[in-house]
């Protein structure tokens, strides 16, 4: 079983600041003037608000073993990661075991546990290494469970993720990115312009083996591909994987799927590559063929158990490592990719062989996860394997992704607004509870509904969250707040500490998180609706949702706010040119001018399947959907904040926007944060940024009898 390490590009906006971890070099010192030289107001609340969601202890990734007895599960504390062992049918504190290395050096972590295929051993990436000269170096070790000891593998230097077994238990992939300076793709602060551009320091992912017995190393795919996601065949020969030429952060939405020969039959240890023998096959290129797959993307290559065909996601999805789609297959040898699933009314996110007839998988429902099987045979879904959760799942390879044993029992981490997060294993419709790490925490916001209404024969849902002490007798003012993508979905989840749409309820609003059209959760067709519509009938979809809401609740009309981050910035750049509806906004990491943006961002390779085409062949659709296009109709008071080092949405979009709001005389603030990507690290940054959208939103939307600005 292979995942790949979930990073996702336009995301959510209450996912932009959960806190990131790089196995890379940090970024360069500050060198510019920070917003800590000129902070937001300190409000008590907030810091009250940070400190409960601080002490969140969150578990970052759970494997269970082939005989699903046990799961490996990885914590992250103030010291590094750590491995911890539970037992399934006992589990408790004082039970658990820890993985360690010989050398445990005060701040060193290990994470990543895989199981090997028999489960005598497993394999985990360490920065508790001997004699490295980078501390903060991941390495590949195993642990045997005979001995309870663990073995350094490599001694490399670069990004080490995705460790998978082969099948036949002798060798480890991975991905690797090799002398790298920074996390792979587009998350993460791009590196400051100088040299040439675009040739000079670029890196690139590649699929790298190390042999469990010699302990010998190769990098086994080609120099000129960057590999996204890999697979093993099942005679642990081959590799299937999703790969498309440098730079990595841009072109995964032009990848191909290949398949690779990487041993020569008569392998016995050691590699051997014969020249010209080993070379990837090209099996599928979304942009040759016609259909209904014809130029969109793919994720999640999965070998059939006898090696035959290969399972994959594809669809309209806007950034990798948030997948949602369709399940379609294709003969491992080439040929025409087949549809298992047109028309189903959801998104599916992870899949995973579990028999040779029966592919398991995750979707997107509405706002909910859901957890089910396919019979191959029937086209079915299989009844005993089926669980609906109103909450985020994934074993915390993938999105929504699952660890799942020979015995079809699962690992997973469960996170809702109402529950942090927590392991859990078992049979899919009898899940246990294996941790209890943050039994203590209880939710310092509202409740939380389901709302669900119709637009322009769309049926759409959101999530609404209640103001803390929530009194049905008083007005309360109401924040919408957009998810980016577009291809995502809001799902409930634990929030971490920094921006996002949960912390405002505790701060008494309430707090509309919608899905509309372009998100997941419906089917490609509701997915793909605003395509060459960004900002019209998404909008229209919110509009409706609020004027659901206000027909039964409280909401003070009058004090109504837009955020989001990402395309949710977008849509809030553009929203409030569209309608006077919104007292106030906070614009983060958006897009004001999509021609310009097309030829200042980092992955410009996404736009074309939303647009149809490139600005330069169609800059009428590009200008439709800008809200430089239709400034001088604003009059929202707008804050606008970024990252100055934001290769998704940079920084010059944010300051054009701000820049033209001033020229028409309405209020707006431009907040750049110094070394900060799309997601940012400091954790300062988050908590300013909280602080500012707060203090914006309480000065703009005043109670009744204040004046705006009081």
């Amino acid at each position: 079983m292979t995942f790949v390490r979930i990073r996702p590009l336009f995301f959510a906006a209450f996912l932009t600041f959960l806190p990131a971890v790089f196995a890379v070099a940090p970024a360069a010192a500050q060198t510019q003037p920070s917003p800590a030289t000129n902070p937001a107001p300190k409000d008590p609340r907030i810091g009250a608000l940070i400190d409960m969601l601080g002490k969140t202890r969150t578990p970052s990734q759970a494997a269970i073993s082939p005989d699903g007895a046990t799961v490996a599960w990885s914590l992250r504390t103030h010291s590094g990661y750590q491995i911890h062992l539970t037992d399934v049918a006992n589990p408790g504190p004082a039970k658990e075991k820890n993985i360690t290395t010989a050398t445990m050096s005060p701040g060193c972590g290990s994470s990543g546990p895989v199981w090997s295929p028999n489960g005598e051993w497993l394999a985990f990436q360490s920065t508790c290494t001997a004699g490295e000269q980078d501390s903060e170096q991941d390495q590949v070790f195993i642990w045997s469970k005979k001995t309870g000891q663990s073995k350094q593998l490599t001694h490399l230097t670069g990004a080490i993720e995705s460790l998978a077994w082969s099948p036949d238990g002798k060798t480890i992939a991975f991905l690797f990115v090799e002398n790298a300076t920074r996390s792979a793709g587009a998350l993460a602060a791009m590196k400051p312009w100088a040299g040439v551009i675009g040739e000079d320091g670029v890196e690139i992912q590649r699929v790298a083996v190390v042999d469990i017995a010699s302990g010998s190393f190769t990098q086994t795919t080609p120099a000129n591909l960057h590999v996204y996601e890999f697979d093993w065949s099942p005679n642990s020969k081959q590799l299937a994987y999703v790969a498309a030429p440098p730079p990595g952060e841009n072109n995964w939405w032009v990848a191909k799927l290949y398949t690779q020969t990487i041993f020569s039959p008569g392998w016995r240890g050691g590699f051997s590559a014969l020249p010209g023998t080993y070379d990837p096959k090209p099996l599928l290129n979304t942009q040759k063929i016609s259909g209904p797959l014809h130029g969109l993307q793919i994720a999640v290559p999965r070998w059939s158990p006898d090696g035959s065909q290969i399972a994959f996601i594809g669809g309209l999805m806007s950034d990798q490592g948030s997948t949602g789609g369709d399940i379609y297959l294709i003969p491992s040898t080439g040929g025409e990719p087949k549809n298992l699933t047109p028309d189903r009314a959801s998104s599916v996110a992870f899949i995973q062989w579990v028999r040779p007839d029966i592919i398991g998988l995750t979707e997107h429902v509405g706002g909910n996860s859901h957890i089910t099987a396919i019979d191959m045979n029937t086209g079915s879904d299989v009844a005993e394997a089926n669980a609906t959760f109103p909450e985020s799942i994934g074993s915390g390879t993938a999105v929504m992704s699952l660890s799942i044993s020979q015995k079809d029992t699962i690992a997973l981490i469960r996170s809702s607004f109402e529950r942090a997060p927590e392991v859990w294993a078992g049979p899919v419709d009898n899940l246990k509870q294996l941790t209890h790490l943050n039994e203590g925490l209880k939710p310092a916001w509202g409740k939380t509904e389901n709302v669900e209404w119709t637009n322009d024969g769309f049926k759409v849902q959101g999530w609404l969250l209640y103001p803390a002490n929530y009194d049905p007798t008083k007005k309360y003012p109401m924040i919408v707040s957009v998810h980016g993508g577009p291809s995502s979905a809001v799902t409930p989840r634990w929030p971490g500490v920094g921006y996002g749409g949960v912390p405002f309820s505790a701060l008494g609003y309430f707090v509309f998180m919608p899905n509309p059209r372009g998100s997941y959760g419906q089917g490609e067709k509701f997915t793909q609706a605003n395509m060459k519509d960004f900002g019209y009938g998404d909008m229209r979809d919110i509009l409706a949702g609020m004027d659901t809401i206000e027909k039964r609740l409280p909401i003070d009309k009058n004090r109504e706010g837009l955020t989001g981050w990402s395309y949710g910035g977008f849509m809030t750049m553009f929203g409030v040119t569209q309608t006077p509806r919104f007292k106030a906004a906070v614009a983060g990491a958006g897009i004001s001018d999509w021609k310009s943006y097309y030829g200042e961002n980092s992955i410009d390779q996404w736009m074309v399947p939303f647009f149809g085409a490139t600005v330069y062949d169609d800059p009428t659709i590009y200008s439709k959907s800008s809200a430089i296009e239709y400034i001088k109709n604003v009059k929202t008071p707008t804050l606008v904040v970024v990252g100055d080092r934001d290769g998704e949405c940079p920084a010059p979009q944010s300051f054009e926007f701000w820049h033209a709001l001033r020229a028409e005389g309405v209020k707006t603030q431009l907040v750049i944060y110094p070394n900060e990507g799309h997601g940012f690290r400091d954790p300062e940054h988050r908590r300013d940024v909280l602080e500012r959208a707060l203090n914006w939103f309480e000065t703009e939307m005043p109670k009744n009898g204040e004046k705006s600005g009081e």
